[in-house]
């Protein structure tokens, strides 16, 4: 399996399947892709801020595949022309290759277009289980002591957590997250996409020296996984 860091909190994960997260491209000035050149067969979205449903709804509607986020924001999506599949906490997406459990995560969720705002439900994360790995996309989010349950629940073997301050955790929070949750492999993101949520991952790193590897991966860079 490969989890290829697209920058901010967009990943594409290639296994069985290909899952596309939070697909902020177009107006991201770190994206090493463009959304035209993205190819998938599933697209996840954790909430509906525009730096994470960014460019879910064309790429849906180019590719023709479904983009899974929470009811509300579904409902959406499916409004705007693209397939939409809705779900919640708790609940669990079973895919002939693949499957996608919903949880919770504590941030806010509004939709903002030109002249439109509406409510886009509750963010979320997402845990992705495929060819044997279980990965964890926490959103954007604060620390919040559910994450000990998602990891006595789901045991992920990698997870992705926002380190950027100011809008969700920062790398010290990020890291008790990271003891909770026990994963062998922490990916931060959500940082270093513009000046207000400019952090050093090493900070993290050293942090959770002798507990867990930190990638810090470069926009476009992968991570391969036996």
């Amino acid at each position: 399996m490969k989890i290829t860091w697209l920058s901010h909190s967009a990943f594409l994960i290639e296994g069985s399947e290909r899952i596309l997260i939070d697909p902020f491209l177009s107006n991201n000035p770190l994206a090493p892709v463009k959304p035209e050149d993205v190819e998938c067969d599933l697209i996840c979205v954790t909430h509906g801020h525009g730096d994470h449903l960014g460019d879910a709804i064309p790429i849906g509607k180019r590719l023709g595949v479904p983009v899974v986020a929470i009811y509300e924001l579904a409902q959406y999506i499916s409004g705007r022309g693209a397939e939409a599949v809705g779900m919640n906490f708790g609940g669990t997406l079973k895919r002939e290759k693949s499957s996608i459990t919903m949880v919770p995560a504590v941030h806010s969720s509004g939709i903002t277009e030109t002249g439109f705002k509406v409510d886009g439900g509750l963010p979320g994360g997402f845990v992705i289980a495929m060819d044997g790995h279980t990965i964890y996309h926490a959103g954007d989010t604060a620390l919040f002591s559910d994450m000990k349950l998602i990891g006595e629940l789901h045991k992920p073997e990698v997870a992705m957590l926002p380190i950027g301050d100011l809008y969700t955790m920062n790398p010290y929070t990020a890291s008790i997250a990271a003891e909770w949750l026990g994963a062998k492999t922490i990916i931060p993101m959500h940082y270093n996409t513009w000046p207000p949520i400019k952090q050093d991952p090493g900070d993290l790193r050293r942090m959770l020296e002798g507990k867990a590897d930190v990638k810090a991966l470069r926009p476009g860079e992968p991570l391969v996984l036996d």
